[in-house]
């Protein structure tokens, strides 16, 4: 639980807070060209850039705790730009070798380069994006929406369909010909998207991922990754807000009397306090299972649904509280109601996530309680 972290840990938590509060923080209102490269530098001599990153790359390699302790400070104070204070991870390029991992891999890793990921096929495409071996090419043919990131790509790991074989994920370069980048867009957070179309996009046999059939598999593993993170800054967020609350209830309203001396508005809080409770609780726990290198897909599907519904809910209790002044643009509420609404659909919708769990109970005998 985080109450028993060690010293280092405990020093982990207080430099990403200082972090947060002298970096973070004072770049609010800065454009992101204007920041990107002052936190980066800020990151790497904090030592916090590297955690993400391959040790044989140069990074630490940092555990699943670790990781989910600075998440969780960092949201705690509602910093901006929190997304560029680790390095790309390797994600599904992990374990690239030969001309990939020099091509694609080592840029990447070092800033050089960036990708997206095409995971999503977008709602009108007549078939899912499909790869048909040609000589020493894959030629590619479909479309892909809600590219995180993608506008900005230097290359795409896309998930393919190979007929006859299954899925495959392919390194696409976005300057290959026949990639269009046909839209961009930008989601209720804030958060840039792009939607690419593949036109007999010829790909060099040779970035293909891993092996054919392994593509779904590799993919899901990245977004499993995901999900964990996402519930650490979710836990911070919870903390956030019940700084936030906690300082409104204990102001006087127009009677004089602390705001939080009304029965029904104890009851509201004291409910937020409850559900944060257990997010922060079993966002840690999952954490120490996946340190001791336990499998912790169904965990982690538990902590994603539970601390985004969670989020969700305390927000929206918490401008229930607070008022109209909370609906006012630029309010913090408002802001952070706006942020939290999508995390609800990253990485796997609450729904389809409740499935995967129940079926990997039911039918795969996993997962814990």
């Amino acid at each position: 639980m985080p109450e028993t972290l060690n010293d280092q840990q405990q020093q982990l938590a207080r430099q990403a807070k200082d972090f947060a509060e002298q970096v973070l923080l004072p770049l609010a209102d800065e454009p992101l060209a204007a920041v990107r490269d002052r936190i980066i530098t800020a990151s790497r001599e904090a030592g916090f850039f590297g955690m993400t990153q391959p040790r044989e790359f140069g990074g630490s390699a940092a555990g699943a705790l670790d990781l989910t302790l600075i998440r969780d400070t960092l949201a705690a104070s509602n910093a901006p730009w929190q997304g560029l204070v680790f390095g790309p991870g390797p994600g599904v390029l992990a374990g690239a070798a030969g001309g990939l991992r020099q091509s694609h891999l080592e840029p990447l890793l070092r800033g050089e380069k960036r990708a997206g990921f095409g995971f999503t096929e977008a709602d009108d495409a007549p078939a899912p994006t499909t790869a048909v071996a040609d000589g020493d090419h894959w030629i590619v043919n479909g479309q892909k929406s809600y590219v995180t990131g993608g506008a900005e790509a230097d290359f795409i790991n896309t998930l393919v369909q190979i007929p006859g074989s299954g899925p495959a994920l392919l390194v696409i370069d976005t300057n290959t010909p026949g990639v269009t980048l046909s839209r961009r867009f930008e989601s209720l957070d804030g958060s840039h998207h792009a939607a690419f179309e593949f036109r007999d996009v010829a790909v060099p046999a040779d970035h293909l991922i891993g092996k054919v059939g392994e593509g779904l598999p590799r993919a899901m593993r990245q977004i499993g990754d995901t999900r964990l993170a996402i519930a650490a800054q979710c836990t911070g967020l919870l903390r956030w807000v019940d700084d936030f609350l906690t300082a409104h209830l204990q102001r006087p309203d127009r009677s004089g009397k602390p705001r939080g001396d009304k029965e029904g508005v104890r009851l509201r809080f004291a409910d937020a306090r409850i559900r944060s409770y257990a997010v922060r609780s079993m966002v840690y726990r999952t954490a120490r299972l996946a340190d001791a290198g336990e499998n912790i897909v169904n965990e982690g599907i538990a902590c994603k649904v539970m601390a985004t519904e969670t989020i969700g809910e305390v927000v929206d209790n918490a401008i229930q509280l607070v008022g109209g002044n909370a609906l006012i643009s630029g309010h913090p509420l408002e802001r952070l109601y706006r942020q939290v609404r999508s995390l609800r659909l990253a990485e796997g919708g609450s729904d389809v996530l409740r499935l995967n769990l129940a079926r990997g109970r039911l039918e795969l005998n996993k997962g814990r309680i």
